[in-house]
């Protein structure tokens, strides 16, 4: 347990999920979002998610759901991160967005904390060239739903310090995750394959080669995935895995990150996924 203040930038489903996964481990942890409908949704998804885990004796969680939502303090005023000692960005994959977040962050944030952006395929360099602190911004990739994910992705940017790492590592451990440390590059490891398999699946929707529940049934049942790629496209969200490809695309100046059309117009046509109720599948 920390008495220590962590910071969470971004009340979507990756802020929301991180900033639960720190107070269930009994972290004390403030929640930023510039918009309140989203602090709002945030709270009522933690609220239920803390509610279910009275039904499992191994939650791992430091303390009643009660205890563990009265350790998040939300808010949309920056200033209150004044205190946190390691500040965890999760805000939509947009450079101009994000490079703006990490401006204020700058103005408001103690000279030693740690940035950790939550980015599925922005470098961590370019991320880092935003700010004056280039050797304490390092990448943790959370995997959704991060409670249940163990396994994080940690990404050292070019100037990261072997300090930023340990620390981060530390953290993570407290959380009871388990670290995998890789270089910078766009998409990293993780989303770098994924996108692609993800977009490829999209193709052969797009080319009425076979159904969404067909592409996804041959991925599970013959390479034993739990989620095939359109689900996971779903659960991710389309609208982040178009941005994703984009940057992808962006960086490497490569045809093979090249979104499908299918995707671009479901994501026009509101077709996120889960968070819309919609995707390659209903929900």
């Amino acid at each position: 347990m920390s008495e220590q203040v962590i910071g969470v930038v971004g009340a979507g489903v990756m802020g929301a999920g991180v900033a639960e996964d720190l107070a269930r481990t009994g972290h004390l942890v403030v929640l930023i979002d510039r918009h309140e409908e989203a602090l709002r949704k945030a709270r009522e998804n933690i609220a239920q998610a803390l509610r279910f885990q009275r039904f499992f004796a191994n939650s791992g969680s430091a303390g009643k759901p009660s205890e563990i939502l009265a350790r998040i303090k939300m808010g949309t005023d920056y200033s209150a991160l004044s205190e946190a000692v390691f500040v965890i960005e999760n805000v939509t994959e947009n450079w101009a967005i994000k490079r703006e977040v990490y401006s204020v962050l700058e103005s408001v944030c103690a000279p030693a904390s740690v940035f950790a952006a939550n980015t599925s395929a922005i470098p961590i360099t370019r991320i880092a060239s935003a700010t004056r602190r280039p050797a304490q911004v390092i990448g943790i990739h959370f995997m959704n739903p991060v409670p249940q994910k163990k396994v994080v992705e940690v990404i050292r940017g070019f100037h990261t310090s072997e300090a930023t790492l340990e620390t981060t590592q530390a953290l993570l451990q407290q959380m009871g995750k388990t670290a995998v440390v890789v270089n910078d590059s766009p998409g990293f490891v993780s989303n770098r394959v994924l996108m692609l398999t993800v977009n490829e699946a999209i193709f052969l929707l797009h080319e009425h080669v076979a159904s969404a529940g067909d592409v996804d049934q041959i991925f599970k049942s013959c390479f034993g995935h739990p989620m095939g790629p359109l689900e996971t496209a779903d659960l991710i969200g389309l609208d982040t895995i178009l941005l994703s490809l984009e940057v992808l695309y962006e960086s490497f100046n490569d045809p093979k990150f090249r979104p499908c059309p299918l995707l671009k117009k479901m994501v026009d046509a509101g077709l996120l996924g889960r968070k819309s109720g919609k995707g390659f599948f209903t929900y």
